[in-house]
Protein backbone atom coordinates (compact mmCIF):
# COMPACT_ATOMS: atom_id res chain seq x y z
CA UNK A 1 0.00 0.00 0.00
CA UNK A 2 1.24 3.49 -0.68
CA UNK A 3 2.24 5.87 2.06
CA UNK A 4 0.35 9.00 2.23
CA UNK A 5 1.21 12.10 2.96
CA UNK A 6 -1.71 14.39 4.40
CA UNK A 7 -1.76 18.29 3.30
CA UNK A 8 -3.76 20.35 6.04
CA UNK A 9 -3.97 24.06 6.21
CA UNK A 10 -5.60 26.97 4.90
CA UNK A 11 -6.37 28.66 1.35
CA UNK A 12 -2.53 28.65 0.77
CA UNK A 13 -3.20 24.74 0.74
CA UNK A 14 -5.98 24.64 -0.61
CA UNK A 15 -4.47 26.46 -3.67
CA UNK A 16 -1.49 23.47 -3.64
CA UNK A 17 -2.92 21.70 -6.64
CA UNK A 18 -3.27 24.73 -8.85
CA UNK A 19 -0.77 24.46 -11.41
CA UNK A 20 2.81 25.50 -10.21
CA UNK A 21 1.57 24.63 -6.82
CA UNK A 22 3.77 23.12 -4.01
CA UNK A 23 0.94 20.23 -3.14
CA UNK A 24 1.04 19.06 -6.63
CA UNK A 25 4.87 19.04 -7.24
CA UNK A 26 4.89 16.89 -4.03
CA UNK A 27 2.17 14.70 -5.87
CA UNK A 28 4.27 14.86 -9.10
CA UNK A 29 7.89 14.01 -7.30
CA UNK A 30 6.41 10.82 -5.36
CA UNK A 31 4.23 9.90 -8.41
CA UNK A 32 3.89 6.24 -7.86
CA UNK A 33 5.43 6.13 -4.63
CA UNK A 34 3.25 8.02 -2.25
CA UNK A 35 -0.43 9.71 -2.54
CA UNK A 36 -0.85 13.44 -1.31
CA UNK A 37 -4.12 13.47 -0.12
CA UNK A 38 -5.16 17.59 0.33
CA UNK A 39 -7.24 19.00 3.01
CA UNK A 40 -7.34 23.25 2.74
CA UNK A 41 -10.14 25.28 3.46
CA UNK A 42 -9.46 29.01 2.64
CA UNK A 43 -9.96 31.56 5.38
CA UNK A 44 -9.92 29.49 7.80
CA UNK A 45 -7.50 29.99 11.20
CA UNK A 46 -6.62 27.57 13.69
CA UNK A 47 -10.47 27.70 15.45
CA UNK A 48 -11.94 27.17 13.15
CA UNK A 49 -9.94 24.55 11.64
CA UNK A 50 -9.73 22.62 14.90
CA UNK A 51 -13.42 23.08 15.12
CA UNK A 52 -14.21 21.00 11.94
CA UNK A 53 -11.04 18.40 12.71
CA UNK A 54 -12.96 15.52 12.58
CA UNK A 55 -14.86 16.31 9.48
CA UNK A 56 -12.25 17.52 7.85
CA UNK A 57 -10.09 14.24 8.41
CA UNK A 58 -12.59 11.77 7.05
CA UNK A 59 -11.40 9.35 4.18
CA UNK A 60 -7.71 11.31 4.65
CA UNK A 61 -6.30 7.98 6.30
CA UNK A 62 -5.96 4.57 4.64
CA UNK A 63 -8.05 1.72 6.69
CA UNK A 64 -5.39 -0.02 7.94
CA UNK A 65 -2.58 2.33 8.06
CA UNK A 66 -1.31 5.99 9.19
CA UNK A 67 -0.23 8.45 6.73
CA UNK A 68 3.49 8.61 6.91
CA UNK A 69 3.07 12.31 7.55
CA UNK A 70 0.81 15.10 7.73
CA UNK A 71 1.79 19.08 7.08
CA UNK A 72 -0.08 21.70 9.57
CA UNK A 73 -0.18 25.23 7.78
CA UNK A 74 -1.77 27.58 9.61
CA UNK A 75 -1.47 30.95 11.13
CA UNK A 76 -1.99 33.56 8.13
CA UNK A 77 -5.35 34.16 8.69
CA UNK A 78 -4.68 34.09 12.87
CA UNK A 79 -2.76 36.70 12.34
CA UNK A 80 -5.32 38.72 10.60
CA UNK A 81 -5.28 42.26 12.98
CA UNK A 82 -7.99 42.12 15.02
CA UNK A 83 -8.54 46.17 14.60
CA UNK A 84 -9.16 45.61 10.88
CA UNK A 85 -11.29 44.71 7.83
CA UNK A 86 -10.37 40.87 8.66
CA UNK A 87 -10.96 40.92 12.39
CA UNK A 88 -13.32 37.69 12.19
CA UNK A 89 -10.30 35.71 11.26
CA UNK A 90 -8.35 36.91 13.84
CA UNK A 91 -7.25 34.32 16.62
CA UNK A 92 -5.15 35.90 19.69
CA UNK A 93 -1.51 34.42 20.02
CA UNK A 94 -1.99 32.55 22.66
CA UNK A 95 -5.08 30.70 21.28
CA UNK A 96 -3.06 30.21 18.46
CA UNK A 97 -0.49 28.19 20.25
CA UNK A 98 -2.93 26.52 22.35
CA UNK A 99 -5.06 25.44 19.18
CA UNK A 100 -1.97 24.42 17.35
CA UNK A 101 -1.33 21.86 20.54
CA UNK A 102 -4.23 20.43 19.97
CA UNK A 103 -4.40 19.98 16.47
CA UNK A 104 -0.98 18.31 16.78
CA UNK A 105 -2.47 16.36 20.11
CA UNK A 106 -5.32 15.03 17.77
CA UNK A 107 -2.86 13.72 14.89
CA UNK A 108 -0.77 11.95 17.44
CA UNK A 109 -4.14 10.64 19.22
CA UNK A 110 -5.60 9.30 15.53
CA UNK A 111 -2.47 8.55 13.71
CA UNK A 112 0.59 7.61 16.38
CA UNK A 113 2.98 6.67 13.68
CA UNK A 114 2.51 10.19 11.34
CA UNK A 115 5.49 12.53 11.36
CA UNK A 116 3.77 15.79 12.51
CA UNK A 117 5.47 19.29 10.12
CA UNK A 118 4.38 22.24 11.28
CA UNK A 119 4.25 25.39 8.66
CA UNK A 120 4.65 28.74 10.15
CA UNK A 121 2.65 31.70 8.24
CA UNK A 122 4.36 33.13 5.42
CA UNK A 123 6.03 37.01 5.34
CA UNK A 124 3.66 39.67 4.41
CA UNK A 125 4.11 42.62 2.07
CA UNK A 126 1.44 45.36 2.99
CA UNK A 127 1.17 47.57 0.19
CA UNK A 128 0.29 44.55 -1.83
CA UNK A 129 -2.55 43.41 0.68
CA UNK A 130 -4.30 47.09 0.06
CA UNK A 131 -4.39 46.63 -3.59
CA UNK A 132 -5.82 43.27 -3.37
CA UNK A 133 -8.65 44.66 -0.40
CA UNK A 134 -9.48 47.95 -1.64
CA UNK A 135 -8.37 47.87 -5.18
CA UNK A 136 -6.02 51.14 -4.46
CA UNK A 137 -2.89 52.29 -3.75
CA UNK A 138 -4.60 54.92 -1.28
CA UNK A 139 -1.47 55.04 1.08
CA UNK A 140 -3.92 56.17 3.61
CA UNK A 141 -5.17 53.12 3.86
CA UNK A 142 -4.02 50.06 6.19
CA UNK A 143 -3.57 46.76 5.22
CA UNK A 144 -5.59 43.36 7.37
CA UNK A 145 -2.32 42.05 7.87
CA UNK A 146 0.98 43.01 8.57
CA UNK A 147 4.52 41.24 8.41
CA UNK A 148 5.16 42.14 11.97
CA UNK A 149 2.20 40.57 13.00
CA UNK A 150 2.66 37.59 10.65
CA UNK A 151 6.72 37.07 11.97
CA UNK A 152 5.10 36.98 15.71
CA UNK A 153 2.96 34.36 14.71
CA UNK A 154 5.71 32.52 12.92
CA UNK A 155 7.56 32.54 15.83
CA UNK A 156 4.94 30.93 18.17
CA UNK A 157 4.33 27.92 15.26
CA UNK A 158 8.27 27.46 16.18
CA UNK A 159 7.90 27.37 19.79
CA UNK A 160 5.24 25.16 19.42
CA UNK A 161 7.01 22.63 17.16
CA UNK A 162 10.03 22.82 19.46
CA UNK A 163 8.24 22.29 22.59
CA UNK A 164 6.12 18.93 21.37
CA UNK A 165 9.31 17.83 19.06
CA UNK A 166 7.53 18.53 15.63
CA UNK A 167 9.88 19.34 12.62
CA UNK A 168 9.15 23.08 11.56
CA UNK A 169 9.08 24.99 8.42
CA UNK A 170 9.68 28.51 8.76
CA UNK A 171 8.87 29.98 5.51
CA UNK A 172 8.49 33.77 7.27
CA UNK A 173 11.76 33.46 7.25
CA UNK A 174 12.82 31.54 4.62
CA UNK A 175 11.02 33.19 2.18
CA UNK A 176 12.47 36.76 3.04
CA UNK A 177 16.05 34.93 1.92
CA UNK A 178 14.72 35.77 -1.28
CA UNK A 179 15.74 39.34 -3.46
CA UNK A 180 12.55 41.10 -4.10
CA UNK A 181 10.29 38.32 -2.16
CA UNK A 182 7.64 40.82 -1.85
CA UNK A 183 6.48 40.51 -5.67
CA UNK A 184 9.04 37.08 -6.99
CA UNK A 185 7.35 34.96 -4.60
CA UNK A 186 3.78 36.42 -3.13
CA UNK A 187 0.93 37.59 -5.76
CA UNK A 188 -0.78 39.00 -3.39
CA UNK A 189 1.09 39.74 -0.33
CA UNK A 190 0.02 37.05 0.86
CA UNK A 191 -0.65 33.99 -1.35
CA UNK A 192 2.12 32.22 -3.47
CA UNK A 193 3.28 32.60 -7.10
CA UNK A 194 5.10 29.80 -8.71
CA UNK A 195 8.44 30.82 -7.47
CA UNK A 196 6.78 31.21 -3.78
CA UNK A 197 5.36 27.44 -4.49
CA UNK A 198 8.83 26.32 -5.73
CA UNK A 199 10.50 27.70 -2.25
CA UNK A 200 8.16 25.83 0.48
CA UNK A 201 8.22 22.96 -1.91
CA UNK A 202 11.88 22.75 -1.39
CA UNK A 203 11.74 22.86 2.00
CA UNK A 204 8.86 19.97 2.75
CA UNK A 205 10.72 17.76 0.36
CA UNK A 206 14.10 18.80 2.56
CA UNK A 207 12.15 17.99 5.56
CA UNK A 208 10.52 14.98 4.82
CA UNK A 209 13.64 13.71 3.60
CA UNK A 210 15.33 14.07 7.98
CA UNK A 211 12.31 12.18 8.71
CA UNK A 212 13.48 8.87 5.92
CA UNK A 213 10.87 9.88 3.53
CA UNK A 214 12.36 10.49 0.34
CA UNK A 215 12.06 9.97 -3.42
CA UNK A 216 15.44 7.52 -3.27
CA UNK A 217 13.91 5.32 -0.36
CA UNK A 218 10.49 4.57 -1.59
CA UNK A 219 9.77 1.99 -3.88
CA UNK A 220 7.83 2.26 -6.76
CA UNK A 221 4.20 1.15 -6.90
CA UNK A 222 3.65 -1.79 -9.65
CA UNK A 223 6.36 -3.05 -12.20
CA UNK A 224 8.13 0.25 -13.97
CA UNK A 225 7.84 -0.31 -17.57
CA UNK A 226 11.35 -1.07 -18.21
CA UNK A 227 11.37 -3.72 -16.28
CA UNK A 228 8.35 -5.81 -18.13
CA UNK A 229 9.73 -8.71 -20.82
CA UNK A 230 7.96 -7.58 -24.02
CA UNK A 231 8.14 -10.81 -24.65
CA UNK A 232 5.98 -12.15 -21.73
CA UNK A 233 4.70 -8.68 -20.35
CA UNK A 234 2.12 -10.39 -17.90
CA UNK A 235 4.61 -11.89 -16.52
CA UNK A 236 5.92 -8.85 -14.70
CA UNK A 237 2.57 -8.24 -13.56
CA UNK A 238 2.03 -11.38 -11.86
CA UNK A 239 -0.08 -12.74 -14.96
Amino acid sequence: MRPRLVLFGDSITEQSFQPGGWGAALADRFARKADVVLRGFSGYNTRWALKVLPRAMEGAAAAAADPAAVTVFFGANDASLPDRVQAHQNVPLDEYRTNLRAICAYFKEQWPSAAIILITPPPIHEPARIRDIYGDDDPSRQPERTNEAAGSYAQACITVGKELGHPVIDIWTKMQEFPDWQTCALSDGLHFTPTGNKILFDEVVKTLASIGFSQERLPSDLPLYHEIDPKDPMKALGA
